[in-house]
């Protein structure tokens, strides 16, 4: 593993063990499928704790995160799923992400994704904790989230002129439509490739693979880019819920 990362999942886990009844510490996205970038990617991790979070412990907590001064910690994030929840989709857990302690589901796509081939980090693998999603639960989970949130999005043009939005767009549709098709989950590379066969705008495929990959990046205006992206991926997503 790359050495900061390395430093700081073993540092968080060592501050995490007193700070709540951990049962089990899971990383999935990309540090589990082996398209880790060290800055780029963040870190996703899911702690299993042997009660509901209380009140105390959500202090600790935030404290934890604030307190851990390493490099990338602002990429960590995690959300502690209480033992006796895990089977409730719609339960809200308490989540660490951008630099933030709020609440938030755990999705059937990061499910699928912990059993699919989590990195345990500690305690009980995901098949003996985790209840397993069906196809036809994961599939709803990203019609729903492709409908509902993805395609409002691509109603404004404000931010589609920020990386972010570019690459997390496209990158999503690429994934979305292969699990609806197929029934499996890629990577972001393997996303990238599925992107061209989609008649994606390859300057714009292209500035991704590049900011992702340290790669030499083509010349393109961020306001052509944002509306190549946008309406390629407002397009795909109607081509893909027809």
């Amino acid at each position: 593993m790359h050495g900061p990362t390395d430093l700081l999942l073993t540092r968080f886990l060592d501050d995490l063990r007193p700070s709540v009844p951990l049962v089990s510490l899971w990383a999935h996205g990309s540090l589990a499928a082996g398209d880790y970038q060290p800055g780029k990617s963040d870190l996703d991790l899911i702690a299993v704790v042997e009660t509901d979070v209380t009140e105390e412990q959500r202090q600790r907590l935030t404290k934890l995160h604030e307190r851990l001064n390493l490099p990338l910690v602002e990429h960590l994030h995690c959300s502690y799923m209480p033992r006796h929840r895990l089977d409730d989709f719609a339960t809200e857990h308490v989540t660490w992400a951008h630099q933030e302690l709020y609440e938030r589901p755990v999705t059937p796509v990061t499910r699928r994704e912990l059993h699919a081939g989590a990195l345990e980090l500690y305690g009980e693998p995901p098949a003996g904790l985790l209840p397993p999603v069906s196809d036809q639960e994961l599939s709803e989970f990203i019609r729903t989230d492709l409908r509902d949130f993805w395609l409002a999005r691509t109603r404004g043009r404000k931010r589609w002129l920020q990386d972010v939005w570019v690459d997390l767009g496209m990158i999503t549709v690429a994934r979305a439509t292969v699990t609806l098709r197929d029934g499996r989950l890629i990577t972001k590379r393997e996303a990238l490739d599925v992107l061209a066969e989609m008649g994606a705008p390859m300057n714009v495929v292209e500035d991704i693979r590049a900011r992702r990959y340290d790669l030499p990046r083509p010349f393109l205006n961020r306001y052509r880019r944002g509306t190549l992206a946008r309406v390629f991926i407002r397009a795909a997503i109607k081509r893909t819920l027809a």
